[in-house]
């Protein structure tokens, strides 16, 4: 596929990946005397002015604490934030914006949920199911409850293309697995789970189900309804919004049954020495003086991607993500990691005698970022058997320009260290 066709095939559907780029300010820069090419989407994404006109907007006119305020900057600021909980309601179709609780991110609601949740429902012989792809922050949160409940946590394995095995999670099943834990995008290779299909097979045995959507929730509409999940949880930094903000859905059933997380302001509707009662939806969950600024940027966020063609979006992307694949085969000593059929926006790969480190320093003085180490996936690496990968991960804004400026790097960087 050569670069320009696939250009002329994406802006034909109504994508300019060239002119999308220009909405963020970062992408605009040198590094190392080269202009910047950035590749390391799935760790954080950029973000455009609108997003930081938005939270520069929030601390210059209407700064203030949220609710119970007596004056008009509590008022203002009460009001964008619990609009921003509305528009991302909307955005993943929740039944109802209480059911949308902000977190710091991906990482604090699913072990707000392990906490909370298994913490009041797991006991001896109970059984966490998690993929072997998984992040740590969707391991080791099941894995501390595990220890205090007499649980078990279990890996449902993945072939060596990074395909989740269907038929293998299927004989796991039994009365005793009360929680399936997945992502829908893994953050290490790029594979896309078959999440409706795990989230029925769990269903039928009496399992819960959370989905980490962190890496899919930028790449294709989320709907939590027609998915059916029992949670799902997502971080603003990788939607193109703040860092410090999240999002843990829940179903309101489960929600109103679970303990909460922390303790402190906000969440009380009446403390005393002889006892305390807890607020209702959402608050339970959101002790103290949340992200006022992270929650109206997320919503500003999630407005601009709105804007635009997101299944052009879509296609533009998957097309990078083929015309890298293309590329990295014809280059010596180059292994792909994660082969699976389904892919998002994810290149990991190895150079034969090259430590990933190494290379992606090389890449970095070409003005090329990209992320290189265990991606916090470390029983994944060891079932292939190395220390890490360089991963290469698009977004919407990246150009083909981009993918070839990768791999002229590369080469340049190969031929120094082999």
């Amino acid at each position: 596929m050569a670069d320009v066709a696939a250009e002329t095939v994406v802006q034909a559907h109504g994508f300019d990946a060239g002119r999308v780029k220009q909405d963020f300010p970062i992408l605009n820069q040198q590094v190392n005397g080269q202009p910047l090419v950035y590749l390391d989407n799935a760790a954080t994404t950029q973000k455009p002015q609108a997003v930081i006109d938005a939270i520069s907007h929030y601390y210059q006119f209407d700064n203030s604490n949220v609710h119970r305020g007596a004056h008009t900057l509590a008022d203002r600021a009460t009001a964008k934030f619990e609009q921003a909980r509305q528009r991302v309601a909307q955005f993943i179709n929740a039944p109802a914006a209480k059911q949308v609780l902000w977190t710091r991110g991906t990482t604090e609601g699913i072990n707000l949920v392990a906490s909370s949740w298994g913490g009041a429902n797991l006991k001896q012989g109970d059984r966490v199911l998690v993929s072997a792809m998984e992040h740590h922050s969707n391991i080791v949160p099941w894995q501390m409850v595990a220890e205090k409940t007499g649980a078990r946590v279990e890996a449902i394995p993945v072939d060596d293309t990074g395909t989740l095995d269907l038929q293998a999670f299927t004989d796991m099943l039994d009365d005793r697995v009360r929680m399936v834990s997945v992502n829908q995008v893994s953050n290490a290779l790029g594979s896309i789970n078959p999440i409706a299909d795990i989230i029925r097979l769990a269903h039928q045995h009496g399992a819960l189900v959370l989905i980490d959507g962190a890496q899919a929730i930028a790449h294709w509409p989320v709907d939590v309804q027609a998915m059916d999940c029992d949670f799902y949880v997502f971080s603003g930094h990788k939607l193109f919004g703040p860092t410090g903000i999240g999002v843990l859905y829940g179903r309101e059933e489960l929600l109103n049954a679970m303990p909460p997380y922390q303790g402190g302001g906000e969440m009380i509707e009446t403390v005393s020495f002889d006892g305390t009662t807890y607020n209702q939806l959402p608050y339970k969950f959101e002790a103290g003086t949340p992200d006022i600024a992270g929650a109206i940027g997320l919503a500003a966020a999630i407005d601009y991607v709105d804007s635009l063609d997101r299944a052009a979006a879509a296609e533009h992307e998957h097309a990078l993500l083929a015309y890298a694949t293309e590329k990295a085969t014809q280059v010596p000593g180059l292994k792909l990691i994660g082969t699976a059929t389904d892919k998002c926006a994810v290149l990991s790969f190895v150079l034969e005698g090259v430590h990933p480190s190494d290379l992606g320093m090389l890449l970095d003085q070409q003005g090329v970022a990209v992320r290189t180490g265990h991606h916090c996936a470390q029983p994944l690496m060891q079932q292939y058997g190395i220390p890490g990968t360089v991963r290469a991960s698009f977004s919407f804004y990246n150009t083909f320009d981009d993918v070839d400026r990768l791999f002229a790097a590369l080469d340049k960087a190969r031929q120094l260290l082999t």
